[in-house]
Formats: structure tokens, C-alpha cells, sequence
């Protein structure tokens, strides 16, 4: 049986982390697909539209319960995966089958889902380069004084340390940061 909860792609088992392969993976798409469905449902609820809190409990109960194999049967009968999905939450939620997807393109889904995972593996990214920042920081100071040959066009150049080397790789990662702060600001 297929794991549903991890990314698969050859390149994945030597460069991707279990926490980047969960990010990516088919139960956390579809799980992020119902949890818009169900801000939409209470956004609707709110401005007056026939949406019960019953149906939107109901929704948030099964948010995680995804039953692949359904849905992939909808997928080859409607030919289209958003009205699969919609029918598959629909079935584990019967009394809010009419609202879910009520008014939304498909689009609503897809691409703000696709935002969101997005948006939280850049996160991860993130928080794992200011840990190597930090690591590579600590690196250059211990070993500032330690003499190394530099090199440049792969040919023998000046002497150089260690520490110095690493203060230019952490300054890659230093602007790499500042990049990602500012696309995705705290």
C-alpha cells in the first residue's frame, strides 16, 4: 500500500527530509484543500449564507480522514481531482455535502493550497538555515586562525583560513536569509 503521508520522486530518499517529504505529500495537500473549504464554509456562515455550525463541525471532524482510493475512483469517473476530492469529503460529511466548495472555483483550492505548503516548507528552509548559519558562524570562529591554501579556477592561490572561508560561505547564507525574509516576512 502506498504511503500517502510522504512526497515520492526518485531524487527523494538521498536530498529530502521525512519533514520536507510530509510537506509535500498527497495527505497533506488534500488536507490543506479541506481546511479551505472549511474557512470558506465559516466565512459563509458568518456573512449569513445557509451554512450550520453543525456542517462545519461536521467538516472540521474529517478534515484528515482521506480516503485515496475513493477519491481516485472519482477522479476517472469526473475526470477532473477538485470535484473528486469535493465527493470524497463529501461522503464522510453527508450533511454538508451541498457546502462544501459552495461558490469557490477550483482554483480556490489549488492555488491557495499550493500557497500554503509553499509558504510553511519555505519556513522549514528558513529555520534550518539560520541553524546552519549559526553552526557555520560558531565553525569560522573556532577555527579563524587555522591556514588553508585558497584557490581560484580550481588553481592554487593565496593562503588564506579557514575561518575565513567559512565567514564567506555563512555571508551566502546570511543574503540567502535576508531573501527569504523579505518574500516571506515573520
Amino acid at each position: 500500500m502506498k504511503d500517502r503521508t510522504l512526497y515520492d520522486n526518485p531524487l527523494i530518499e538521498r536530498y529530502a527530509s521525512r519533514e520536507m517529504c510530509a510537506q509535500f505529500s498527497p495527505q497533506k495537500k488534500f488536507s490543506t484543500w479541506r481546511k479551505l473549504w472549511v474557512a470558506l464554509a465559516e466565512a459563509e456562515h458568518e456573512l449569513g449564507l445557509p451554512v450550520s455550525q453543525e456542517q462545519i463541525d461536521e467538516l472540521k471532524a474529517h478534515i484528515d480522514d482521506i480516503d485515496f482510493d475513493v477519491a481516485a475512483d472519482y477522479e476517472k469517473k469526473l475526470r477532473h481531482d477538485v470535484m473528486a476530492h469535493v465527493h470524497t469529503y463529501g461522503d464522510v460529511c453527508p450533511n454538508a455535502r451541498a457546502i462544501i466548495h459552495l461558490g469557490a472555483t477550483s482554483c480556490y483550492v489549488t492555488d491557495n493550497g499550493d500557497c500554503i505548503i509553499y509558504r510553511e516548507a519555505l519556513q522549514m528552509v528558513r529555520d534550518r538555515l539560520v541553524t546552519v548559519i549559526d553552526r557555520l558562524a560558531n565553525f569560522a570562529a573556532q577555527y579563524r586562525a587555522l591556514p588553508c591554501l585558497g584557490l581560484t579556477h580550481l588553481q592554487p592561490a593565496q593562503p588564506t583560513t579557514v575561518g575565513k572561508r567559512a565567514t564567506l560561505w555563512t555571508y551566502d547564507l546570511a543574503t540567502d536569509l535576508k531573501t527569504l525574509n523579505t518574500v516571506f516576512p515573520r
